[in-house]
């Protein structure tokens, strides 16, 4: 039997969940998923300056939201905890491993101080690099134990080769080689006792047994020393899976500045969890049959992370308002007026019948704040201009609209059940005796009604929304504005 997949979602606790993040959170879950694995959560807290207080509950919550459960993680033993860095930390977990390649000649304790790795700086091709030049490798075993023993704080560096390459094979990206002289020797353990992050991703990625592992494409450049570490170890290596970057519009990286690079961003900008995670799964990768609208589930049974494409993906937010949309019309009635209520009591207050709102607007917005601009009408009539009342295509103008408006009024001062189907019977009847078509009326009722050229329904929903005083009021209003053009 093959071996069963696992993959880990591992991030660091510092604010919220910025999209890229969250893709790598649903690649991970829908690799193992798809094949029936295990997703495991494990918390990143070794960089204790950037640890943010409460950014443990977002990534609970966001995962929650998102519908990606894992199968372990802190919350959940698996057998192979904890799950959390500094926890493992405390254990001495990182630094028994690294001391492990001490004696294996592999890594190597480093004295040096601040002034003496700032005069290794030099400037390459316009930009700042700083190599370290190996100088404490050289320090005798007895060196290093009167150092140790005197207190000398120290950190311990991988030891790479200055010669030769280092190939690995990324399932995205394929065979990629390096030149070792470009390797530095990077921390694996800091002087507050921590691990880096690159080190203990290793060492916890083997012990918990991570078949698989997603990341963004910025760590491509750091996977030789990934693989240098295994097999220093002598352990095998994981399957990578680098995800293309995601860039803005403008095809720069997507920064926070942008207003839309993370998960709750997005919700409070009134899209569907589900739309988010949906366009998510698409920012770098394509199903064969070209479908866009995908369930969690039918995701997991789609995705074969072997489709991901190299090149970056762009976050198209006029698409994720569009994907939004079509949401919205999927949805249940009931769910989307729930969700709709807090925006339609923003934006009115009186005593409106606000599910029938909530219905004609369900198919016609793309973000929950759309609803605000789209029925403000219902609370007051705005002030619009007669040129309104001229529509080519209904062969309308101020004129024909005066007429109409003085012809119906009657009709509906008399009319008692102001229901929309009623209230149509009554202006359908009117249009066949006059002999028009049924926009030459409606169009002008509509504008006198609501004001806009754009509501999200016709004359006599929104009449029947208005009411019958209301509506009257409105329709006189538009006789007096048409009279005194």
């Amino acid at each position: 039997m093959s071996q069963k997949i696992r993959t880990r979602y591992a991030p660091s606790p510092t604010g919220r969940m910025h999209v890229g993040n969250l893709r790598t959170a649903l690649y991970a879950y829908l690799i193992a998923k798809h094949e029936g694995g295990d997703f495991i959560l494990r918390i990143e807290d070794t960089d204790q300056e950037r640890y943010v207080e409460g950014a443990v509950d977002i990534i609970y919550r966001t995962l929650e939201k998102t519908g990606l459960f894992h199968d372990e993680g802190p919350d959940k033993d698996g057998g192979v905890g904890p799950y959390v860095q500094s926890e493992r930390q405390k254990r001495g977990i990182y630094l028994k491993y690294a001391k492990e390649l001490v004696d294996k000649g592999e890594a190597y304790y480093c004295f040096c101080d601040k002034d003496r790795l700032a005069s290794l700086t030099r400037t390459v091709a316009g930009k700042e690099i700083n190599i370290y030049d190996k100088h404490c490798l050289h320090l005798s075993k007895e060196e290093v134990e009167a150092n140790l023993a005197a207190g000398k704080p120290y950190v311990i560096r991988q030891n790479n080769p200055t010669e030769g390459t280092t190939t690995f094979h990324d399932d995205i990206y394929g065979d990629i080689s390096v030149d070792n002289a470009e390797l530095d020797d990077m921390i694996l353990i800091k002087s507050d006792g921590y691990p880096t992050y690159n080190f203990a991703n290793v060492v916890d990625d083997h012990l918990m047994g991570i078949t698989h592992v997603v990341r963004g494409n910025e760590y491509l450049s750091s996977s030789p020393k990934y693989n240098r570490l295994y097999e220093a170890f002598g352990w095998e290596v994981p399957e990578y899976v680098h995800c293309p970057l995601i860039t803005d519009e403008n095809h720069q990286k997507l920064s926070k500045r942008c207003g839309h690079s993370s998960y709750e961003d997005l919700i409070e900008q009134g899209f569907l969890s589900d739309a988010v995670v949906n366009f998510v799964a698409l920012l770098g990768w394509s199903p064969e049959d070209n479908t866009e609208i995908f369930t969690l589930e039918e995701l997991i049974g789609k995705f074969d992370y072997h489709h991901l494409s190299k090149s970056p993906a762009v976050f198209d937010y006029t698409k994720l308002k569009w994907m939004n949309g079509e949401y919205f019309k999927a949805m249940d009635a009931e769910q989307f007026y729930e969700m709709a209520e807090p925006y339609l009591k923003e934006a009115l207050s009186g005593d409106l019948d606000l599910h029938k709102i909530a219905a004609m607007v369900k198919t016609r917005i793309e973000i929950f704040p759309d609803i605000r601009e789209m029925v403000d009408f219902f609370e007051k009539l705005p002030e619009y201009d007669v040129e309104m009342y001229t529509h080519k295509k209904m062969k309308t103008n101020a004129e024909t609209s005066l007429e109409v408006l003085q012809e119906v009024l009657p009709l509906l001062e008399a009319q008692t059940d102001y229901s929309n189907d009623a209230l149509y019977q009554t202006l359908v009847s009117y249009v066949e005796q006059k002999g028009c078509k049924n926009g030459y009326v409606m169009w002008p009722i509509r504008t006198a009604v609501s004001g806009k050229q754009m509501t999200p329904a016709g004359a006599t929903e929104i009449m029947e929304v208005l009411g019958k005083e209301e509506s009257l009021n409105r329709i006189r209003k538009g006789i007096g504005k048409l009279q005194n053009a």
